[in-house]
């Protein structure tokens, strides 16, 4: 068997997974998918208790989706496997340490634990710099190199009044 299907068999949906393995599995999704030519270096698996929830590859270039990071990808399985947006309990083993985008998504989903192999530096070394975003972030709104302007505030409040209010909204 080879080693790539020992992982496969280890770090299957459902199949309990500790973390080394874990780990190699997340890196052979990436390796994988650069290998296949469906997409870039990135691999992710979401683990509960052991057990394998999710799994995924970076889908960006495959799907034509820049949100289709492995993390985010990976995220959206976990909480469809468990019909919840709410993945406490869990640990993400990433290929890589994730970017801006995926670690707002593994926050907003309460994940626990964040594993990751290469660094930032490594992306960044390989074409995926992330510095520029957070460069971004710490900029003046109406200075970055995308615009972020107010307008319509007070009409645009009004839904957020209406969450306040609202008897049937969903906390998260």
């Amino acid at each position: 068997m080879s080693e790539g299907s020992k992982l496969q068999l280890e770090a299957e949906q459902g199949a309990a997974c500790e973390p080394i393995p874990c780990m190699r599995r997340a890196i052979e999704l990436a390796s994988e998918n650069v290998r296949s030519g469906a997409g870039g270096p990135f691999g992710a698996v979401i683990v509960r208790d052991g057990v394998v929830l999710a799994e995924a590859a970076n889908m960006v270039t495959a799907t034509n989706d820049p949100t289709a990071h492995a993390e985010v990808v990976a995220i959206r399985k976990a909480c469809a496997a468990l019909q919840s947006f709410d993945l406490a309990g869990c640990t993400i083993y990433c290929s890589c340490e994730p970017c801006p985008m995926c670690l707002s998504a593994i926050y907003w989903a309460r994940i626990q634990t964040i594993y990751y192999g290469c660094t930032a530096e490594d992306a960044a070394a390989a074409g995926f710099d992330d510095a520029r975003l957070y460069r971004e972030f710490a900029t003046e709104r109406a200075a970055r190199a995308i615009p972020c302007l107010p307008l319509l505030r007070d009409e645009a409040g009004a839904s957020f009044a209406a969450w306040v209010a609202s008897p049937v909204r969903v906390e998260y």
